[in-house]
């Protein structure tokens, strides 16, 4: 699979994360992948072919071709069904809130269409991105629609914007406690900042940023004692890892090991090309 990552405009980067594209003939393409929690909502555009979605009950759907995807909870997972071709924009944790339509805790663990998020216009970049021939064109025409859209940039908190560097920076290894007290905020206060900015607890998104920077050590070292990767990532015990380990990538680290092609689409991918 060809995956590059793009930056975004600078007066956009305080919302946009990034922009990525993922691309692979249908030979090449894992057959079902495991998207893991990342913290980051993201507007997805499948210009290749569609994607089916396995709930937990086991039930197949298909995934819209163009929506934006609300925060994830547990492991989403994806089956394409042949040529992959998609364009996304991954917004930062508090990023997607001055384009909201309704409120981002409803959007957990779903795909919303572009039209009923952003109605004619959501239809028109949904067209305009699938008839474009190149990644340039898409990122011109996706930056016009995003700045014509931000319009409300009092929308951005300062104490959730703060909490969540924060959050990124100790790799999500502090307490709420921790977190409402550098902030100078009482705990609930910000657990409800938190809910109407990100559609995440300030311990969900320090969960899933601590489990993202786990399986990064775990790609990139060769670990032998899972006990003292739990330690070093600041978990409880052995067990604590394990547990937050499966609730957010549906198996457990050693079953991880053999797996590693189904993992294909979990990482938190900050560097660009």
């Amino acid at each position: 699979m060809n995956s590059r990552i793009f930056e975004t405009h600078k007066d956009l980067a305080a919302f946009v994360k990034c922009y990525w594209t993922l691309e692979s003939p249908k030979e090449k393409t894992p057959k079902k992948n495991t998207i893991v929690p990342d913290g980051c909502m993201k507007m997805i555009f499948h210009y290749g072919d569609l994607y089916k979605h396995y709930r937990e009950n086991g039930n197949c759907v298909e995934l819209p071709r163009c929506f934006v995807i609300g925060q994830l909870t547990g492991p989403f997972e994806v089956e394409p069904a042949g040529e992959t071709g998609t364009f996304f924009v991954c917004f930062h944790p508090n990023g997607f809130l001055p384009f909201a339509t309704f409120p981002i805790r409803e959007m957990e663990n779903t795909a919303v269409p572009l039209d009923k998020l952003f109605g004619k216009d959501g239809q028109e970049i949904e067209q305009s991105i699938l008839k474009a021939s190149s990644t340039l064109e898409r990122i011109n025409l996706v930056e016009a629609f995003l700045f014509n859209r931000l319009r409300d940039v009092a929308a951005v908190d300062q104490i959730v914007k703060s909490t969540v560097e924060t959050i990124l920076t100790a790799n999500g290894q502090l307490s709420v406690d921790e977190l409402s007290g550098q902030s100078k905020i009482r705990r609930r206060q910000l657990e409800r900042k938190f809910s109407s900015a990100i559609g995440l607890s300030p311990k969900q998104l320090s969960k899933t940023i601590r489990l993202q920077a786990t399986l990064k050590v775990l790609l990139s070292k060769k670990i032998t004692n899972l006990t003292a990767l739990a330690y070093e990532n600041e978990y409880y015990d052995q067990a604590h890892f394990i547990k937050d380990f499966k609730e957010f990538t549906g198996i457990t680290p050693k079953e991880f090991y053999g797996d590693l092609l189904k993992m294909s689409l979990i990482f938190d991918r900050k560097e660009e090309s």
